[in-house]
């Protein structure tokens, strides 16, 4: 079990420290501060710790906090796999030089310190902004999952559900400010996302579904008829691509898992971050039954690629699926798609990388085996091949 020992506070803020970030103090998930009670940190961030605590999991990222005395400083919730350990808090930085006085009353009045020492405090304080400090915050969060070697499974997940909700304030504003017919449901748009989910341009139908949601969000805001709505669109993509493709069938028994998740969606958040689930899991879907157009038996063992293609799966673990030899999957495999299985697996899972590296901050090397990969050499030379650039270099493009 992980534990928020002595040994894991000092190797990180060693490390922190030694990268030039500075001091780092801990707290557990009650708010008490680990260490001296009468320090800066403590004392400014008095009665606010397990605020900034719980802002900073809603976040999925450090959060700066404003403290009395117009003082800022960072706050990082510690999490492993959803159980949360406590916090890292680092070190206080004037918003203003202007604060000065007022903290030190502060310190004076909180702590025990003489005048000289709060003095020298204060000299040590720089002045920065929000923007800086959480910069500090996020060095500190790499340092210290290098170090722990901890998943924090909901802070990315609570981080990628910010962003998308970001994506979506925006698009809506968009559509605002351009007025009333603007806002309009536009059904032409179905096609033009479906389109570009044949492509497998993944960003594109992401920006196209946003524009959707938004034209859906200002017609009404009923979430009957939003739920409706986004239900009418995923049954219109399942219907649209197995009219195209009979072998697509099967995303017939996906939608209506999809369909299930979106009527029990409570806020317009919540339906808009399922709908996203849904359109990965359609694009994924698209892709893998899309390269046979013929074949019933190679459409059965695209789909069970499909499922498994993050899973150590190989030929033989296909062919038994399918019922058929290893030797006899292969072929019919590559005279109906062009590819062989190990290639299909592949693309999958580069395109699966690709939506990783763009819409998360997960690291490489988590995102390397995620997807399947247990090399991260292999998974760089294979994501280099598909797309031309390394993974770093594919995400410093999509920022």
């Amino acid at each position: 079990m992980a534990i928020l020992s002595k040994r894991l506070m000092s190797d990180a803020a060693g490390l922190f420290a030694d990268r030039g970030g500075g001091k780092v103090t801990f707290m557990d998930v009650s708010g008490r501060i680990h260490g001296q009670q009468d320090t800066p940190v403590a004392v400014f961030t008095r009665g606010r710790r397990n605020y900034a605590l719980q802002e900073s999991i809603n976040y999925g990222e450090p959060f700066a906090l404003r403290c009395s005395a117009g003082v800022l400083c960072w706050v990082l919730a510690l999490e492993d796999k959803r159980r949360v350990f406590g916090a890292a808090i680092g070190e206080p930085a004037f918003m203003s030089k202007d604060s000065i006085g007022e903290a030190e009353g502060l310190l004076a009045a909180q702590g025990s310190k003489s005048l000289s020492t709060i003095h020298r405090t204060l000299a040590k304080m720089r002045e920065s902004d929000i923007h800086s400090v959480k910069s500090a915050g996020r060095r500190f969060e790499e340092s210290f999952y290098n170090v722990s070697g901890w998943d924090p499974v909901l802070m990315r997940e609570n981080r990628i559900r910010v962003r998308r909700q970001v994506q979506l304030a925006e698009s809506i504003q968009d559509q605002r400010s351009k007025g009333s017919e603007s806002a309009l449901y536009a059904f032409e748009k179905e096609r033009v996302l479906l389109a570009n989910i044949r492509a497998g341009e993944r960003n594109a139908a992401r920006s196209i579904l946003n524009g959707m949601l938004s034209n859906i969000y200002l017609a009404t805001d009923k979430m009957s008829v939003l739920r409706a709505r986004t239900v009418e669109l995923m049954s219109y993509l399942t219907r649209a691509a197995v009219e195209d493709n009979p072998l697509m069938e099967p995303l017939v028994v996906m939608n209506h898992d999809w369909t299930e998740r979106l009527t029990t969606a409570e806020t317009f958040e919540a339906l808009s971050e399922r709908l996203m689930g849904a359109l990965d899991e359609f694009i994924d879907a698209v892709y893998a039954h899309g390269l046979n157009r013929q074949n019933t038996t190679v459409g059965a063992a695209m789909d069970y690629v499909r499922r498994h293609y993050m899973e150590q799966i190989s030929l033989k673990d296909v062919a038994g699926h399918v019922g058929l030899s290893s030797w006899r999957t292969a072929h019919i495999v590559k005279e109906h798609t062009g590819k062989t299985v190990l290639e299909i697996i592949l693309d999958l899972r580069i395109r699966r990388a690709q939506q990783l590296l763009a819409a998360t901050e997960r690291s490489c090397t988590e995102i390397c085996f995620e997807v399947g990969f247990n090399d991260q050499s292999y998974f760089t030379k294979q994501f280099r091949k598909h797309t031309g650039v390394t993974p770093s270099k594919y995400r410093k493009g999509q920022q």
